[in-house]
């Protein structure tokens, strides 16, 4: 298996650095390198990437701020030479957290994780459903598309409830939105998306899903009829 990657930061010796590594592993194989935050926002939007060392200290947006605006997160291993960005970088979800300078050895168990990590992705199995995985509370879990009820915007979290329970994840509700399979939820309001599956009744106002009641907004009324009569 090969990983597509790419590597971002502003110094150009250090992604000399990088780049000589990648290029000595055969799980990894390098679509391009950038100098900047902004060159690869746009540059992920015509390659197929797997996988991004990434630096966090850059000029204009910095390593957080790229994941912030990125609609489709590829798997992250921040590359940087502090450690205090690390706590962040978990609640990122980031595969590793590399400190320059990187060691072979290093390297190759942070690769060897992402890798695992893409095939785990790769591994779905028509009998066990289709699931998503999500991390919350600092544990990655399995959740079941079928038992998805709604998802609600909490700041710089989104709550993810399903039919045992509720989880909080870190994340936006426009990048959780691209997680899940199209045509089977909809974004109803700003702060609430829906499994069209469970909507049970609605009015102009509010959407039914068993006992609760969700916010519906005016202009989204005439896209959940469309949407409940395709499915």
């Amino acid at each position: 298996m090969t990983l597509n990657c790419v590597v971002v930061d502003d110094s150009a010796i250090q992604r000399l650095s990088i780049v000589k590594l990648i290029e000595n592993h055969s799980s990894l194989n390098l679509i391009a390198e950038y100098s900047s935050a902004l060159e690869t926002k746009n540059g992920l939007n015509t390659h197929k990437v797997d996988l991004i060392f990434l630096d966090i200290e850059m000029p204009v947006l910095n390593g957080f701020e790229l994941l912030d605006v990125l609609n489709n997160k590829p798997q992250i291993i921040f590359v940087t030479g502090k450690t205090e960005y690390a706590f962040k970088a978990f609640n990122y979800d980031a595969t590793d957290y590399l400190q320059k300078p990187i060691t072979r050895e290093r390297f190759n168990i942070a690769v060897e994780k992402a890798v695992e990590q893409h095939k785990l992705k790769l591994d779905f199995n028509e009998t066990d459903g289709e699931h998503i995985f999500v991390k919350s509370n600092l544990k990655k879990r399995k959740v079941y598309i079928k038992d998805i009820k709604w998802i609600e915007a909490l700041g710089d979290y989104v709550k993810l409830v399903t039919e045992e329970n509720s989880l909080v994840v870190l994340s936006t509700m426009k990048a959780f939105e691209q997680e899940l399979p199209e045509g089977k939820f909809l974004r109803i309001h700003k702060s609430y998306i829906v499994n069209l599956d469970k909507v049970d009744r609605f009015n102009s106002k509010n959407v039914e899903v068993g006992a609760y009641e969700i916010p519906l907004s005016r202009n989204k009324k005439s896209e959940l009829v469309d949407a409940l009569n395709n499915i």
